[in-house]
């Protein structure tokens, strides 16, 4: 609760604030229809099959592949989907994993992006589980994560995380060890994990906090070699692009409808491409 209470004393001070929204401010703006993949997909095998085509992202959503994520293995994960047994995706992080902001519980994130992942994955039974926990920090949700994947036994982790622990001015060094220790728990577990980092605003841009927190997350994802999602370039790319495109409710603080579709969309599509990407030999000794 402390931890909670300096995030929000911190987004106070950068001028934001993160009230409960009401379903009119949230519901600003139309979710947009996002297109079917064009090819069958098949997951990963020992063999190197045809290279199909990523999900395509909707227009409002369309940022290029370099500010969204580096395809990075998902093993675990491809082997459930082989294996033709529903599989279990545990998303956990904040209020943007929770939904708050959007105008009902079915426009979260998590929500949105489970028929995605279903249309993508030509009717696989996809079951996402949503823990996301308001104004949570990297340290108290590694002890959560721990009991919700004893719970839901899950194939896979989405964590989103960073902005509260920027604000709640949690050090880069804490919040790497923490990290870190809570992706070798998962990889250890056969389990993989996706990182969703930080959301972006023009205020929090300005934040030499906030950029210590992506930097750590960029080093620990290409170190431990797990797939991330940059929210914040994705995010980004389309404050600068689409100004007239509002994906922040009307606090400034939370995403809308919008832009959770948004965010189902790019977690969706470094998963698809991550998934099926084409095998490289390594390199002999």
């Amino acid at each position: 609760m402390a931890r909670q209470t300096a995030v929000l004393a911190c987004a106070l001070a950068l001028g934001l604030t993160a009230p409960a929204p009401t379903r009119a401010a949230a519901a600003q703006a139309q979710q947009p229809e996002l297109a079917a993949p064009q090819t069958p997909l098949a997951p990963q095998t020992g063999l190197a099959p045809p290279q199909p085509a990523p999900p395509a992202l909707s227009p409002a959503c369309e940022v290029p592949s370099a500010d969204l994520a580096a395809p990075t293995a998902l093993p675990n994960f491809a082997a459930a989907l082989q294996k033709r047994q529903r599989v279990t995706i545990l998303a956990i992080g904040s209020s943007s994993t929770s939904g708050t902001g959007a105008s009902s519980a079915a426009r979260s994130y998590p929500s949105q992006l489970e028929p995605i992942l279903e249309t993508a994955l030509k009717g696989e039974d996809v079951v996402i589980v949503n823990r996301g926990l308001p104004g949570e920090v990297a340290d108290s949700a590694a002890d959560r994560i721990r009991s919700e994947v004893a719970l839901a036994r899950p194939d896979l982790v989405l964590w989103q995380l960073g902005t509260n622990d920027a604000l709640a001015r949690v050090s880069a060094r804490d919040f790497e060890a923490t990290v870190r220790e809570t992706v070798r728990w998962l990889k250890d577990a056969g389990i993989d994990v996706v990182l969703i980092g930080l959301q972006y605003s023009p205020r929090l841009a300005r934040d030499p906090a906030y950029g210590e927190i992506r930097e750590a997350l960029r080093r620990i994802a290409l170190e431990e070699n797990v797939l991330y999602v940059s929210r914040y370039d994705a995010m980004r790319f389309i404050a600068q692009r689409r100004e007239g495109q509002p994906m922040m409710a009307t606090d400034g603080f939370h995403l809308n409808d919008l832009g959770y579709h948004c965010m189902a969309e790019h977690v969706a599509h470094a998963l698809i491409v991550s998934l099926f990407r084409k095998k490289t030999r390594p390199a002999e000794n």
